[in-house]
């Protein structure tokens, strides 16, 4: 006997081997839950994360050229900050200035209501729907918007109104960068730690589907977001062609929402069709808007998304629903950002079961014995 108390040549009992799965899917859930407790402190971490995988192509790209990776992060981090910081100069005078022209506009969206939609409603459908309410409404909105001062001042002061929502905002806005730099920094590093810790037996395996999720993953980050992006200022450009005074806030709502199929266009389309109507008084106006929306439905069909995505993501649009609604019913506002990139991990995951049962004895067809000899059944 050895120093195990087991005699040589002895195998591992089965039972220990049998719980392995077991104690797996038990520290997987211990996980989820953990993770499921701690999401209102992961924002910032998960979008961190996110960033530092965006741009470890370039940071690779530019080690390749013989920089240190510390000095390659850092241009990467000057550039990505350079670009956020552009985004957010040009981005938020431009949203104010539409939603004041949105509140000024209020009056006329309520009395194309009152003289247009109401009476339609009540004469096509029965319905009626008292005005004091909708007045009321207005001059409540127009009364906050007027008293806020803006965008930016109505973010800062509804801040200073709690101190502890101030402390909340600046740690997630100091936290974002230090944790993408340090991520980025040492990306490469936690990647070929992970690999080395994979069991050996798996690690064929596990590359395959690490390699084949990343594939979807880079395609799904970089590519819709690139689509959002495209959609957004093709929208924007379109309806501002158009004459319409809200093309911007409308196109970066269209946008931003295109993630989920067809709900960018119905959701800009709808916007876009009242702003229309309360700005021209006329139906015809609506035409130039469909237009606009059938060109960028086009280009996203036969341009944008092979182009940018491709098909490897491959998500049903029902699977893209559910997945967006059930990541904000578990996690909220988190869960609708990871909702997609996780469902598409899991598609990935899905397609090596089929492919394991596909090829397992259960799957397969019942064993035909081979035919007989006619002469071995006469004797």
């Amino acid at each position: 006997m050895n120093d195990t108390g087991m005699r040589p040549g002895e195998s591992v009992p089965a039972a220990p081997r049998a719980a392995f799965p077991w104690l797996i899917l038990a520290a997987a859930a211990g996980l989820g839950w953990l993770i499921y407790l701690l999401v209102p402190i992961l924002t910032p971490f998960v979008t961190g994360a996110a960033l530092a995988y965006l741009s470890d192509p370039i940071a690779d790209r530019l080690e390749r050229l013989r920089l240190p990776r510390t000095a390659a992060v850092i241009i990467v981090f000057l550039l990505l900050s350079v670009a956020i910081g552009l985004f957010l100069f040009l981005l938020v005078p431009a949203l104010e200035a539409q939603l004041d022209r949105f509140f000024d506009n209020l009056p006329q969206l309520l009395r194309w209501i009152k003289t247009r939609v109401i009476p339609w409603l009540h004469m096509e459908f029965g319905i009626d729907i008292p005005l004091r309410n909708l007045e009321d409404i207005t001059a409540l909105l127009s009364r906050h918007w007027d008293s806020a001062g803006g965008t930016a001042s109505y973010v800062l002061r509804s801040l200073s109104r709690s101190g502890l929502a101030v402390v909340g905002w600046l740690a997630n806005l100091v936290l974002i960068p230090v944790v993408t730099f340090y991520l980025l920094r040492d990306w490469d590093t936690l990647v070929a730690h992970l690999h080395r810790l994979m069991p050996q037996r798996y690690a064929a395996t596990a590359g395959k589907l690490v390699t084949e999720a990343d594939a979807v993953l880079s395609a799904f980050m970089r590519g819709q977001l690139t689509v959002m992006l495209a959609l957004g200022i093709i929208y924007a450009t379109g309806l501002w062609l158009v004459g319409l005074d809200l093309a911007f806030l409308i196109g970066l709502l269209a946008g931003m929402v295109s993630f989920i199929p067809y709900a960018g266009t119905l959701v800009g389309i709808a916007a876009a069709s009242i702003a229309a109507l309360v700005q021209f008084g006329d139906a015809s106006s609506l035409l130039p808007v469909l237009a606009v929306f059938g060109v960028g439905q086009a280009a996203e069909g036969m341009l944008l998304t092979p182009l940018l995505v491709g098909e490897r993501v491959g998500l049903h649009p029902v699977a893209v629903i559910f997945s967006v609604l059930a990541g904000g019913q578990l996690f909220g506002f988190l869960g609708v950002l990871l909702a997609l990139p996780i469902a598409s991990v899991v598609m990935v995951l899905l397609r090596h079961v089929h492919e394991l049962y596909k090829d397992s004895a259960f799957y397969g067809r019942p064993r035909i014995p081979p035919a007989q000899d006619p002469a071995e059944t006469s004797d």
